[in-house]
Order: C-alpha cells, then sequence, then structure tokens
C-alpha cells in the first residue's frame, strides 16, 4: 500500500482535522480567500483599484473565484510596492527575479517572516518523504542567503530532526561526491541536471556513495532523471514543485510518482484556457492560476503563472484528497517558431530525449534562424571516450523520437549542429530554469 504524502496529515493538523476532508477543505479555502480579498481591498492601493469593480462579495462558494480580475507578472513587476499589505518595515526577504526577455524591470517579490515560517512548515513536512531523522541530508542549492531556499531548507531539515549539510550549488563534482561519501547514508536535495551529472560522475569514476532518496526542485524533473539515479543509486526520486512568487509553495509527489500533491491551505490553484481566461475542467491542459490564502506581505489573486500544465481528475493511489498537477513541461510564452511556424518543443522534450543517453553529463540547447535553414545546436557534456561521430548518431536517433522534431528533420526543414565536450571534475553551476535560447 503506498502511504499517504505526509503533508496530507499536517495540513488536517491545521484545520484541526483527525484526517484531511476535501469538504472541511474547501470550506477553510473559501474563508480564507474572503478574509485575503478584505485584507487586499482595505490594505493594498494596487488591490483597491484592481478589485473595485468585485460585484459579488463576499464570495458564496470557490466557483465565484472566476469573478475576480487576473493579476500578472506585469502587475508585479510595475505595482509590486503597491501591492503590499503590510509597512515596508515588516519585510524580511526580497526575491527579485529577472524577465525573460531582454528588457524590462525584473519582478521583486516581498515576504514577511511570517509568509517564511510558513513556507518552513511547507519545506519540513515535505522532507518527512524523503528524509529520516538523524540521517544527512545535502541541500545542493544556494544556501548563502538569509530566508532564501537553501536556507530555509536547512533550517526545515534540522527541525524535523535530520543533519542538514548546507553545501550549496555543485560545482566539484568530485568534491561533492567525496562529502556524500563521507556519511553511511544520505539523502539530498538538488537540481535535476546538476544531480544527474553528479550520479553519472560517480558511476564513471567507481564512487561508492549511499543515497537513500532525492528531492529534485528548480527545473523540469524528467522521467530519465529520475529513472537513470533509479539505476545508479538505487534510490526514490521525488519532485517539487515550487513557484518563487507563492515564497516556494507549490506541491510535491507522493510515493505514487505521479503527479505533485498542491498545497491547498496555502494555495487556490486553478487551471484556465490560456487564451480565453476560462476555468477548464480537471483533466484539461490549460495554464495554472494561484490564489495566496495565507501569504501577508505580497499576497497574490488570480496571478497567471504561465506554466501549462492540468489537475489529474483521477484519485491518488496514496487516498489523499490532494488535488494532483501534472509535470509542468512548457510555460506559455516561450514558443520555439521556424519562420512563421510553430515549433512545440521545450527543454522538457530534449531532456526526456537526450537524457537517457548513458554517457551524457550535461547539455545546452539554442535554435538559430540566421542561416540558409534554421538549426538547433547542442552542445553536450560527456563522461567516457566514446567515438564523436557514434554519439552525434546516437544524439540524432533520439531526437528523431521526438514528434514535434520528426518532420522537420525528415525534410531537412531544421538542421542539427552537435558539439562534444568531454566532463571533467567541474561543472558550471546554475540555479536557474533551463531553456532552449532563441537566436534570430
Amino acid at each position: 500500500m503506498i502511504p499517504r504524502i505526509p503533508y496530507d496529515t499536517w495540513m488536517a493538523t491545521r484545520l484541526g482535522l483527525k484526517e484531511l476532508d476535501r469538504k472541511a477543505l474547501e470550506e477553510y479555502q473559501l474563508e480564507r480567500l474572503n478574509r485575503t480579498l478584505v485584507r487586499a481591498r482595505s490594505l493594498s492601493p494596487f488591490y483597491r483599484r484592481h478589485l473595485a469593480g468585485l460585484a459579488l462579495f463576499p464570495l458564496r462558494d470557490l466557483g465565484d473565484v472566476a469573478l475576480l480580475p487576473f493579476t500578472t507578472p506585469a502587475d508585479v513587476r510595475e505595482q509590486g510596492l503597491a501591492m503590499l499589505c503590510v509597512d515596508q518595515g515588516e519585510i524580511s526577504r526580497v526575491v527579485t527575479l529577472a524577465t525573460s526577455g531582454t528588457t524590462g524591470e525584473p519582478k521583486q517579490l516581498q515576504f514577511t517572516g511570517d509568509d517564511q515560517d510558513l513556507t518552513l512548515g511547507i519545506f519540513q513536512s515535505s522532507m518527512e518523504q524523503v528524509a529520516r531523522p538523524g540521517e544527512a541530508c545535502l541541500v545542493l542549492l544556494p544556501c548563502a542567503t538569509p530566508g532564501g531556499v537553501g536556507d530555509l531548507l536547512r533550517t526545515a531539515i534540522a527541525r524535523m530532526g535530520a543533519q542538514p549539510v548546507a553545501y550549496g550549488l555543485i560545482e566539484n563534482l568530485r568534491e561533492t561526491a567525496l562529502r556524500m561519501a563521507e556519511e553511511p547514508s544520505c539523502t539530498l536535495v538538488g537540481i535535476p541536471i546538476q544531480v544527474l551529472a553528479l550520479a553519472r560522475y560517480c558511476r564513471a569514476h567507481d564512487l561508492r556513495v549511499n543515497v537513500r532518496s532525492a528531492l529534485l526542485c528548480t527545473d523540469y524533473v524528467s522521467e530519465a532523471v529520475a529513472r537513470a539515479l533509479g539505476d545508479i543509486w538505487h534510490c526514490p526520486v521525488f519532485e517539487y514543485y515550487g513557484m518563487t512568487e507563492a515564497c516556494y509553495a507549490g506541491g510535491m509527489e507522493c510515493a505514487a510518482h505521479n503527479g505533485c500533491h498542491m498545497h491547498e491551505t496555502d494555495l487556490l490553484v486553478e487551471i484556465v484556457d490560456p487564451a480565453s481566461g476560462q476555468v477548464v475542467p480537471d483533466g484539461t491542459e490549460g495554464e495554472v492560476v494561484i490564489t495566496s490564502l495565507l501569504r501577508r506581505g505580497m499576497p497574490l489573486i488570480r496571478y497567471r503563472t504561465g506554466d501549462i500544465s492540468r489537475v489529474i481528475p483521477e484519485p491518488c493511489p496514496c487516498v489523499s484528497v490532494l488535488r494532483r498537477l501534472e509535470k509542468v513541461r512548457r510555460r506559455r510564452h516561450c514558443a520555439l517558431y521556424l519562420g512563421d511556424r510553430e515549433l512545440p518543443l521545450a527543454m522538457a522534450d530534449l531532456d526526456e530525449a537526450l537524457i537517457p543517453l548513458p554517457w551524457l553529463g550535461n547539455f545546452r540547447a539554442w535554435l538559430a534562424q540566421g542561416g540558409s535553414r534554421p538549426v538547433l545546436g547542442l552542445e553536450i557534456r560527456y563522461f567516457g571516450d566514446k567515438d564523436a561521430e557514434a554519439m552525434r548518431q546516437e544524439v540524432f536517433l533520439a531526437l528523431s523520437s521526438l514528434p514535434p522534431l520528426r518532420e522537420v528533420l525528415q525534410d531537412k526543414g531544421l538542421e542539427v549542429a552537435t558539439k562534444f565536450v568531454a566532463m571533467g571534475d567541474t561543472i558550471l553551476p546554475t540555479a536557474a530554469k533551463r531553456k532552449i535560447e532563441q537566436f534570430p
């Protein structure tokens, strides 16, 4: 029997229940939603204007949330300070996110100490799925900034009785592997592509480490990465879907490994049609929209995340009543084009195709269209002494298995250019979501 995800019990306790109940949860969400709306309209200049046309209040059921206007990343960039519901002096953490384009002001997300305490609770209950009391847990994320994601994780791991190792981003694979080898058993939290390189480095250099479980976050977690880590380290791999805008709340996989159970005491989650903005039924793909239910500093009301996913309608084998979000494979505004023709290809697709290649350690990708025909460029870091031409053929065969690429490769509408670089001890640390770069 698959055990219920730990924060199911944690959320039940917060609601004063012995066991989480869907009806009680939705009643709680509605009450918190109405309280958030009252607070936002009275304390935030932005929301006072933004919600001025709200005809029905208080909302009578959760479906009424569709009557509210959306907020957007542009609102956060341009009206961030006006969205605050507290004095600036109560803000303890400001996170700056650069825009995805080449111009424009960055987004600034602002959180109070109370907001971060809520995140600590989420992280602690999430880590109970992964770590054990007394066990070393390596945090392979930026840890130096007080109140940052790595620092919050370190504190949460200590609170649940495990031994946090605030390691930071991986820069030297050998040094990281040797540090892990000091522990008789350990768990780790890290970025998928970095942890993959670490595991394959350990295999290539016959370095023995005992990883009991792994939690991957900050970027798309491909099924290929989970399989590779399972094959090399024989450990379960869990995905955490967190949003910086929600102070890292989001959702996490249970032991069934089929979608992330959402933090529904903290977030109201909707899926809307990206074009019309209409709410779509569970099971239908659309854009993820979130509403903060407990955040004091900068609550987000019907915030369009840009992530494309769907709510999985079938019940989870772990019997949790929390809604599950399918893996987020792409974002709304990250389409690629070959001339005027949209190419439905995302970095997640390349991960699923290329990461199964057992010699691959890391790669980056770009699409260039300045020549006689478009070029998909790949710089691939590899382990071993495999022949470059053999690797090139394997890469082309893997890419040809992708439906978005199969046709354009067959009709020569797209050229693939590959560069292979032997993988050494060092890697470039990255904390950002990987994407296919585009050049005109």
